[in-house]
């Protein structure tokens, strides 16, 4: 499908690179934090819509899904993915990740292979502790040509993006046992390489509701291990097609899950339920295990690069 865009990957990183730096000159530096924390609120790292926090963190995730391929016949994917993000300082990190994948087709036999590298800086750039409220910008970009040709892009695709998180803990008294509720939210336009492939807008939200912080900040309910570390979760990835024939088709995922917290990490599963007929009519499952390498190795490879 033919665009307009025309720009080059270079081009495309220094503009990125521009707007994020330009939005975070918007807010107040942040202080620094281990995760995503906004006075007593931690959010976690969810699956689908990135979380507004920085941290020294390793994330590994399997997902499987029956969805429609490029010929618009079910297939079956599974991707197994990983990122590393590493703290330059204590508002600033850069994450490296990729995925392997598989699609295997009835009709059109299978394919399988790495995706393209990814690689991205992410700045933390608010927080407000009283409000539990947090703010961070960054840019990713996925290296054209560094995967397998039968599963990845010959292109490069660039994307800044702002990543938010509110928790609801400054509610009255009347609403306490809505103060664990919280939400986090993304939005990143997606900007090609290839004129033929059509630029467009990722989006979402997550609604989370913490049993940690009911107990600790509402009112101890006495639930004990492992209930206690509950965070009910759910998540709508969203992508919107900007440009050519496809322009303002939707697509996406409602996903309801769970995540366990613990002070070293986190394990998660999710449903993927399809928003509409273009994203699927089947039944997803995204499962992950994330590690907080600032908490189990906080004098070593935990450390920010750049330090007092």
């Amino acid at each position: 499908m033919q665009t307009t865009s025309t720009r080059s990957g270079v081009s495309l990183l220094t503009a990125s690179l521009a707007v994020a730096a330009a939005a975070a000159s918007l807010f107040y530096a942040a202080p620094a934090s281990a995760h995503a924390i906004a006075g007593d609120r931690v959010f976690p790292a969810t699956m689908s819509v990135d979380d507004p926090g920085v941290g020294d963190e390793v994330n590994f995730q399997f997902g499987h899904i029956k969805a429609p391929n490029d010929d618009g016949n079910d297939a079956n994917f599974n991707s197994t993915s990983f990122e590393w993000d590493k703290l330059i300082t204590s508002n600033l990190a850069l994450s490296v990740g990729g995925a392997y994948l598989s699609q295997n087709a009835p009709e059109n036999g299978s394919a399988k292979g790495f995706d393209n590298v990814e690689v991205g800086l992410k700045y933390l750039a608010y927080v407000n502790a009283k409000h539990e409220f947090m703010v961070s910008v960054g840019v990713r970009a996925a290296l054209g040509g560094t995967g397998a040709k039968a599963v990845s892009d010959s292109f490069s695709t660039i994307a800044p993006a702002l990543f938010f998180g509110k928790g609801f803990g400054d509610l009255p008294d009347g609403l306490s046992y809505l103060r664990p509720l919280a939400i986090t939210g993304e939005i990143a336009p997606n900007y090609t390489t290839n004129a033929s492939a059509p630029n467009s807008l990722d989006w979402g939200v997550t609604i989370q509701y913490s049993i940690p912080y009911l107990q600790s900040q509402v009112k101890n309910l006495g639930l004990g291990a492992p209930f206690n570390n509950f965070i009910p979760v759910v998540e709508f990835p969203m992508n919107t097609c900007t440009q050519g024939p496809c322009s303002g088709h939707t697509t996406g995922n409602i996903n309801p899950g769970v995540i366990w917290l613990t002070r070293w990490g986190q394990l998660g599963i999710e449903a993927q339920l399809p928003v509409n007929r273009a994203s699927g009519r089947h039944t997803g499952v995204l499962l992950q295990a994330h590690f907080y390498l600032d908490d189990i190795f906080p004098n070593s490879v935990g450390k920010p690069l750049l330090h007092p």
